[in-house]
């Protein structure tokens, strides 16, 4: 600890330099969020200090832990006052003068780029604090650390730097006194402020007093009876817990479990993912009560990661009040717990899926990517994970609209054995894909899988209702047998189908592998395409196309694997070289056709081959076509 009394001065990170000019200088009209802010900081304190007292009984007193607010008109000073951990002189330099949350630049980002509505986010990016130069010129704050005999003054006139020196005579916690701007007197009058906290504070966890009333007086809403709960209580206590008091919920989830052991939860799902908004992992967890006293935030060990995006809580008698985060672990209660919030969550979903489709689109739509992380980690939930997941397909004619597996199933025809889909970067390059060619023939649905995680997912899957899921650029595709009823009645396509691939294709298949040689693992005749002359599929046990795209983007070491070249023998060109194989003098022309082939197969799965040999052979191409087309001279 430092010992001088002169105060020292600092200089801001540049980033809270930023945050600063942005907040001093707004002209924001919710204001009042600052308010807000301070008492959910206030709020943390506490609940920091009262885990301590719960866990270090030297630091435990029976003062009893509040947030208190001290308006002076006459002076156009507000005090925001609590009894919590309070701040070392470190600690000061550490919480207020630099960002660590990991979404915080990207935040002051957007506030720069003219957000301004997000404003009322700043304290979901640990910078709740700075909005206090939303409504002051000058801050001071007063603090006494629990582990310290002293304290410390810090002071901030918002300009770049802030100064930090000893304060002798402080009860333990934090007072942040706001000096007012001259235009912001309405921040010392009571009936303003009474407002305020019932809006914003409501469910804070502590007596909220505003001189000798205390304003949130509120009955804990998750151990009252449903029907006795509003709506508007249950928006509130979400917008107290996610600090996301700008919007409502998707969805909420009001638990009541009595045998064989007591909680109540209450979770919510919220309408935004931060995560697509590129703001980096939510790292929240639900808020743990015993008996409603708060043991632990953000516990995140009471939901698997895969629902990380939920926000809640769960309150049990059947907890001690001075369980450690390692005993939870441990806690058979506490493993019974999760297990039946995780079932409660998965059946709540699924509900959702049956009554209301466009509701559940809109879910998927924010948390399907993070839901999907479940099939891979949560074995003993895969099954009812598989049910949840949604994918578009060659089905119909919105190509936006997202089916079950369930709706596959039960579309497929009785001879279907296997669930077929196929990934791509786009829906345009899926259905380009020649070897889709096999199933609109057949009039057999695909799934679409555009993101790449998808298929990650459903090798994880595997199998679903007995059927396995399979890529149709797979050479384990079983596909049922082509017939019509026109093949019924006349018979023309199957003789057509019984004649057989032209004279001379085996010759051409012979050539081609001799042109091609080790790369690829074979040639051979076609049995899915209809119109396209050729295409790639994927020997037994290999990664589909797409995947194996991915994964050469994530490592250089990564070998692709061999691809089958399928010939389509009904192909006028491939007819009409089976013809030319008759000649020995069309060999080498037969074999540079067979390289362009696959070149050509992989450009349609947006694979580029070696672009000098393939525009090379296109130039030949095209030269021998142009003598081919030449005037003869004198006629």
């Amino acid at each position: 600890m430092t010992t001088e009394t002169a105060p020292q001065e600092f200089t801001f990170q540049a980033e809270i330099s930023q945050l600063l000019h942005l907040l001093s200088h707004s002209l924001y009209q919710n204001k009042e969020i600052a308010i807000r802010e301070l008492v959910s900081n206030a709020s943390d304190a506490l609940d920091k200090f009262r885990h301590i007292s719960l866990t270090q009984k030297e630091f435990g007193d029976d003062a009893r832990l509040e947030i208190s607010l001290e308006p002076d008109e006459e002076n156009r000073v507000l005090t925001i006052r609590d009894n919590g951990i309070g701040m070392t002189h470190d600690e000061l330099i550490q919480n207020l003068g630099t960002i660590a949350h990991s979404g915080s630049l990207e935040y002051l980002k957007k506030l720069g780029e003219g957000a301004k509505d997000d404003v009322s986010l700043i304290g979901q990016f640990g910078v709740g604090f700075y909005s206090a130069f939303m409504l002051a010129d000058r801050v001071e704050v007063l603090t006494r650390s629990y582990q310290e005999k002293s304290g410390w003054r810090w002071e901030s006139d918002g300009s770049g730097q802030f100064t930090i020196e000893p304060a002798e005579g402080l009860e333990r916690g934090s007072q942040i006194r706001l000096h007012l701007k001259e235009n912001l007197t309405e921040f010392t009058q009571t009936t303003r402020l009474k407002h305020i906290l019932t809006e914003y504070s409501t469910f804070v966890p502590y007596a909220i007093r505003l001189g000798e009333e205390h304003v949130n007086d509120q009955t804990p809403i998750w151990v009252e009876p449903k029907s006795q709960v509003t709506d508007e209580q249950y928006k509130n206590f979400y917008g107290y817990l996610s600090k996301r008091t700008h919007e409502e919920p998707l969805w909420h989830l009001h638990l009541t479990s009595d045998s064989p052991f007591q909680f109540h939860a209450l979770l919510y799902c919220p309408a935004t993912n931060f995560e697509l908004m590129g703001f980096g992992k939510d790292e929240h967890g639900l808020s743990l009560c015993a008996k409603r006293i708060l043991v632990q935030n953000n516990c995140r060990e009471l939901l698997p990661e895969y629902l990380r995006f939920i926000y809640g809580l769960v309150d049990s008698a059947d907890l001690p009040l001075n369980v450690s985060r390692q005993a939870l672990q441990d806690d058979t209660v506490f493993r019974k717990i999760r297990k039946v919030l995780v079932k409660k969550v998965l059946n709540h979903l699924e509900g959702i899926a049956k009554d209301s489709p466009e509701g559940y689109a809109k879910f998927y739509e924010q948390f399907g990517t993070t839901l999907r992380e479940g099939v891979a980690s949560d074995f003993e939930n895969r099954d009812t994970l598989a049910k949840l997941l949604r994918f578009r397909s060659s089905h119909g004619d919105d190509r936006k609209a997202i089916i079950s597996l369930d709706d596959y199933v039960s579309r497929m025809p009785e001879d279907q054995k296997q669930i077929f889909y196929v990934s791509g970067e786009s829906l345009a390059t899926i259905e380009k894909n020649p070897n889709l060619e096999a199933f609109r023939s057949r009039n057999l649905e695909v799934l679409y899988l555009i993101d790449p995680v998808d298929e990650f997912v459903l090798n994880h899957v595997h199998k679903f209702e007995d059927k396995e899921l399979v890529s149709i650029d797979s050479s384990e595709v079983d596909l049922p047998e082509l017939e019509s009823s026109a093949d019924a009645e006349d018979g023309e396509a199957s003789d057509e189908k019984k004649s057989g691939p032209p004279a001379g294709f085996g010759t051409v298949l012979n050539l081609f592998r001799e042109a091609l040689g080790d790369s690829v693992e074979d040639v051979r005749e076609s049995k899915r395409l209809t119109n396209s002359a050729c295409c790639l599929v994927n020997p037994e046990g290999a990664m589909s196309a797409q995947l194996q795209k991915v994964m050469s983007r994530a490592s250089d070491d990564f070998q692709l694997s061999k691809r089958i070249l399928e010939i389509n023998p009904k192909h006028p060109l491939v007819e009409h070289l089976a013809s030319l194989s008759a000649n020995d003098e069309h060999t080498e022309f037969i074999k540079t056709c067979g390289q362009q082939f696959f070149a050509n197969a992989m450009l349609a799965e947006g694979v580029v081959p070696d672009p000098y040999e393939t525009s090379q052979r296109m130039m030949g191409f095209m030269q021998e076509l142009a003598q081919q087309r030449s005037p003869v001279a004198g006629t």
